[in-house]
């Protein structure tokens, strides 16, 4: 902020004409105003001072107040003036910044006076004359610097026992096993090893790749990709619901105002990596999850403790100004889907009660997928100390020891924050999952609840991505097909997700009216279900089939249809049979029980979709 202060025997003003699109709203009685004996400053609200328009109006209160007592002034007027700064602020943080100082001054015995923000307005001034009469002033604030550059972390590893090793000592013990992989990289800080993953491969089969019309980091869905991903995103809403406490979904914007305080102490922890826009001369921050979205709601609902735990839901796009050279299909970009899950807890043992039930949920979904979390539990030493029953409580569950990074006290939001790992294909391991106890948010936000005597408490919140983001739960089911194949096995994918999950393959054109009541039978069931009817030999259009990942492969001729039957050939066994139609639909059905319906967007017939080519 600049400010040029006039001391004056008289000072008026008088509003003429809208000098911004949208000024300030004003009343009649502001429109026009007077006074002697005034110390009036004139104030260029400048862009850095929106970073923290609290201390601004703190420093620029006391220079104010300062030059007030020197020149021995009970009367203020403070008048906006843009021509201080070639930098200036914008409209909302500026009005803020005048309305707080013009509050402070009053408060303190002054008799201010502010004229309105916006306004192209005349003014008549009489100077004073004496050498105090007019100054100048440049009030600044110092950028925080960001914390996480100079936090220490001391790292241990807990064994199932519960003994406590250093990373050195733990290392020097026999064997190899993927935790190790996880010590070499966090707490040795060993770097990952080279390679082209197999999975980016599979990317490419199923439609999901890079925008290259947008910013780097972005990607975008074809056809069976956009399928697998509302698949994806259901199914993160089922596995929500299916904890034990009461889940709300909502939906909200994903920009927001800088200005806000709250806004702005929650985007200092994350540093570099916040994407930042600028609208009508203000600055946005894109949102890294869907924290500012549902603390911003839940704030404006009336709690009791009645109705804690409960929890806020949304699937949201979320965005992270990853390191370019960084950037990996599917596993780290720049925009995601964050499956967002907020859970309000009564106080800190509620929370550990609830996040051990989210911890017992996040291993069961990743077993499901046949594979193992290592994990990095972030937590400060005091924490620990008096909760180490609790952290040997979650080992029973992890079955393996765990990797403890200590952090000093009073740096983060959180005073837990568990990252789950999974190893892949190429041995390095890759986070996933997270859970965290927030002790911090809810009174930066105002978020509170009345307790059983009427008292007004802040409530943890434990924040969770069960299983992980959109993207990063397809990239474990594709690194998991690297892996079967890796090991000897057809790659695959699970049926549920699978975009096309029978393929129905006529003999000849004859055949297509049996093929089509198959299908139908099977549509019926909500099974997703195609029929090849290009004009291509039967081993062609199977070989096509094995190559899109099918799950089942039906081929109907004369044979089938004097039977009424199908020949079908599984992917996952490599098995062939001939059974009833009614067979296959149940074998499907039990493949995809407990998972998310979702009807085909694709066309029935292959030869009415672009881009497939004979193979």
């Amino acid at each position: 902020m600049r400010v040029l202060f006039i001391h004056a025997d008289h000072f008026e003003y008088e509003v003429r004409d809208k000098a911004v699109k949208i000024p300030e709203e004003i009343s009649d009685a502001q429109r026009k105003a007077a006074m002697d004996e005034a110390l009036v400053a004139f104030c260029t609200i400048e862009k850095d001072d929106e970073k923290n328009p609290e201390l601004i109006i703190t420093r620029a209160t006391e220079d104010v107040r300062n030059v007030a007592d020197q020149v021995h002034a009970k009367n203020i007027i403070l008048y906006p003036y843009a021509h201080l700064s070639s930098s200036l602020g914008s409209r909302d943080p500026a009005i803020q910044i005048l309305k707080g100082m013009e509050k402070n001054l009053a408060n303190q015995g002054y008799i201010v006076k502010r004229s309105p923000f916006g306004w192209y307005k005349s003014f008549a001034i009489k100077c004073k004359g004496h050498p105090l009469s007019e100054l100048s002033r440049s009030i600044t604030i110092e950028e925080e610097k960001t914390k996480a550059a100079t936090i220490d972390i001391v790292y241990k590893i807990m064994d199932v026992d519960g003994k406590l090793y250093t990373p050195d000592e733990y290392m020097k013990k026999p064997g190899r096993d993927d935790f190790k992989s996880l010590v070499e990289k966090e707490a040795l800080k060993q770097g990952l090893l080279g390679g082209q993953p197999k999975f980016l491969d599979y990317c490419k089969k199923f439609g999901i790749e890079w925008e290259p019309f947008s910013d780097v980091g972005h990607m975008r869905y074809g056809p069976e990709a956009t399928l697998m991903f509302d698949l994806v995103a259901e199914y993160s809403w089922m596995v929500a619901k299916s904890l034990a406490v009461p889940i709300f979904q909502v939906r909200g914007t994903n920009m927001f105002n800088l200005a806000e305080r709250p806004v702005k102490e929650h985007a200092k922890l994350f540093g570099s990596k916040l994407y930042e826009v600028k609208v009508d001369e203000k600055e946005f921050v894109l949102r890294y999850a869907a924290c500012h979205q549902q603390f911003s709601m839940v704030k404006d609902w009336s709690l009791s403790y009645k109705q804690i735990p409960f929890g806020t839901f949304e699937v949201a796009d979320s965005y992270r100004l990853e390191q370019s050279g960084e950037l990996l299909l599917c596993f780290r970009v720049r925009k995601m889907h964050m499956p967002d899950l907020h859970i309000y807890c009564k106080n800190l043992d509620d929370s550990m009660k609830t996040s051990f039930k989210v911890h017992e949920k996040i291993y069961e979904e990743i077993r499901k997928l046949n594979r193992e979390y290592v994990s990095i539990y972030n937590t400060t030493r005091s924490f620990y100390d008096k909760n180490t029953e609790f952290f040997k409580k979650l080992i029973e569950i992890e079955r393996k020891p765990i990797l403890l990074g200590f952090v000093p006290d009073n740096i983060y939001y959180w005073v837990m924050n568990i990252e789950y790992n999974i190893i892949d294909e190429l041995d390095r391991p890759r986070e996933i999952g997270t859970v965290q106890i927030d002790v911090g948010n809810a009174e930066r936000f105002g978020i509170s609840y009345v307790d059983e005597n009427g008292n007004r408490k802040y409530p943890p919140i434990i924040h969770t991505a069960l299983i992980g983001t959109v993207e990063r739960y397809i990239y474990t089911l594709l690194d998991q097909a690297a892996l079967n194949e890796k090991n000897g096995k057809k790659p695959s994918i699970p049926v549920w997700i699978s975009p096309t999950q029978v393929r129905v393959i006529p003999v000849a054109k004859e055949h297509l009216d049996y093929a089509s009541r198959v299908a139908d039978d099977l549509e019926k069931a909500n099974i997703r279900v195609d029929i090849d009817d290009r004009d291509e030999s039967v081993p062609k259009k199977v070989r096509s089939a094995e190559i899109a990942w099918i799950p089942y492969v039906v081929v109907v001729g004369e044979k089938e249809i004097e039977n009424s039957v199908v020949s079908v050939r599984t992917r996952f066994d490599k098995s062939q049979k001939t059974i009833q139609a009614e067979e296959l639909r149940n074998e499907v059905l039990k493949q995809i029980k407990g998972y998310p319906v979702h009807a085909s967007t694709l066309t029935r017939m292959l030869s009415a979709r672009p881009g497939y080519k004979t193979v």
